[in-house]
């Protein structure tokens, strides 16, 4: 067995956690949701939802790995053997991600680029679409590479590569200690000149305007637990892998804590300096500003280049804002990989060079497909899969596992051990009954939705090959790397009393 290493300093992992767990999805995700889900009163249950279900679950997460010390694969199957699957089925999602999220990493480093020019020309609509993307009528047909496209993801996937290739210490952490100062910087010089634009205070208002009605809409707290959940990196695999290079004597407590509220906090400015625009947009144009608010990539590439348009210093803010993205999807990129390569140096017992040479030049050569004119729609589909069923389902199934087939009050008195504060026995409820219904409601919900009808419109054959096919692919290599013989099946035996003693 190789040693494993360990994190260089405290603030090293904290800002590599928050790294993976702040990305594209902090800054056009959250501030749409909020909007949509009744403006400030929409914080109350999101930030319910961090206290009973985002810091349980980083707890969880950070203990594991801090007590088993290994890869997703290799901590399930330290605790049942039967069990190795389910580490699989998380590093295999997040492989899938690194393939198609390195792409829109990709946009945003051509963005950053066109920026200096305002390269998307007066019509950024049709700019993205057309000569950016050259969008194709169907996910089944791909027509050709964008070679911008593809040189920008190639860089994307150097900078992970020689980031974990060098090892944690060397790497990851350096590469984050870099990252992360930065992104916060650009962020809160963005937000100084932001809020000073004319309708800044209005764009404001209308995101943190509350509507307490919306309290009382189910489908509210859902999209806060949603959104706390997909936001932290939980469950598929990354925090198990970055855990566990933790020294002995670390406070898991705190770091779950501090890492949750980073991330949080940094989800709050992004909605600050996205709707600081959005307002400022909006009187520009004399319309409200429910006719320019969105969210997702349409957000990022279509209605931010079109606000920056008409700025006064266009430059400065289309720099800014660009540069913004690529860092947080950088960072998350990273973790990503990292988290793969970590099982597979566990498994096979690889050297750390060879797994990150293997597994950045899979993933390379499969995320080609995304950078065709139909990558856009490819990736739209397996992106909505993985993240409503692979993630959910993997999130799922380990809280279940832990919380309720194994010893709970064992991984908290271990917690409790290295933390500067201890853990009451309300996080064992919150992880036995209030996260896994709310995880479980999600799951179900989305599975009813997407029998009924196609998501977004796309044919069947589609749905099926780059949907469920997908799914089902991650099932069978799931199972298959399961029964492989590995390098750290002595290690199993030994951490076996962990098992069904509750």
């Amino acid at each position: 067995m190789q040693k494993r290493e360990t994190w260089g300093s405290r603030s090293g992992f904290i800002l590599a956690a928050v790294g993976s767990a702040i990305g594209l999805g902090n800054i056009w995700r959250f501030p749409y949701m909020a909007y949509e889900n009744g403006g400030g009163a929409f914080l109350i249950p999101y930030f319910v939802a961090m206290l009973l279900a985002g810091i349980p679950f980083m707890m969880l997460e950070f203990g594991l790995g801090h007590k088993f010390r290994g890869s997703a694969p290799k901590i399930f199957a330290s605790i049942s053997k039967r069990w190795e699957w389910l580490g699989w089925w998380q590093v295999l999602v997040a492989f899938v991600i690194a393939c198609y999220y390195v792409v829109v990493i990709a946009w945003a480093i051509d963005y950053f680029l066109l920026s200096f020019t305002q390269g998307w020309t007066a019509d950024p609509k049709g700019f993205f679409f057309g000569e950016f993307l050259g969008l194709t009528d169907s996910p089944l047909n791909l027509g050709d590479i964008q070679w911008s496209i593809f040189g920008a993801a190639a860089f994307a996937w150097l900078v992970a590569f020689l980031a974990v290739f060098t090892g944690i210490r060397g790497g990851i952490e350096r590469a984050n200690k870099i990252f992360m100062p930065i992104l916060f910087i650009l962020v809160l010089v963005f937000i100084g000149r932001g809020v000073m634009l004319d309708g800044a205070a209005d764009g404001l208002n209308w995101l943190f305007r509350p509507d307490f009605s919306a309290l009382t809409d189910g489908k509210v707290w859902a999209d806060a637990f949603g959104q706390i959940f997909f936001s932290l990196s939980l469950g598929f695999a990354i925090m198990l892998s970055y855990s566990s290079y933790l020294p002995k004597e670390s406070d898991v407590s705190n770091n779950a804590c501090m890492t949750v509220f980073i991330n949080c906090g940094f989800s709050l400015l992004a909605g600050v300096m996205i709707f600081s625009v959005l307002g400022y947009m909006a009187a520009q144009q004399g319309v409200p500003i429910s006719e320019v608010a969105g969210g997702g990539v349409g957000l990022a590439f279509i209605t931010l280049p079109t606000a920056i348009n008409l700025m006064p210093m266009p430059v400065f803010f289309g720099v800014l804002f660009f540069l913004a993205l690529m860092f947080a999807g950088l960072s998350s990129m990273i973790s990503i990989t990292e988290a793969v390569v970590s099982a597979i140096i566990d498994k096979l017992a690889m050297p750390r060079r060879q797994a990150a040479t293997l597994v950045c030049g899979v993933g390379f050569i499969i995320s080609t497909v995304f950078t065709t004119g139909g990558g856009l729609l490819l990736l739209d589909i397996v992106d909505h899969f993985v993240n409503n069923f692979g993630i959910l389902f993997g999130g799922l199934a380990e809280i279940v596992f832990i919380s309720w087939f194994c010893n709970l009050e064992a991984l908290r008195k271990h917690i409790n051990t290295v933390s500067d504060f201890s853990v009451s026995s309300v996080w064992n409820v919150c992880l036995r009954f209030i996260t896994p219904m709310m995880l479980g409601f999600m799951v179900i919900s989305n599975f009813i939705t997407d029998l009924s009808e196609n998501y977004g419109g796309y044919s069947d054959t589609a749905i099926l090959l780059f949907g469920w096919m997908i799914l089902f692919a991650c099932i069978v290599l799931s199972m298959t790397f399961t029964c492989r013989q590995c390098a750290f099946h002595e290690y199993v035996s030994t951490n076996q009393h962990f098992r069904n003693r509750r």
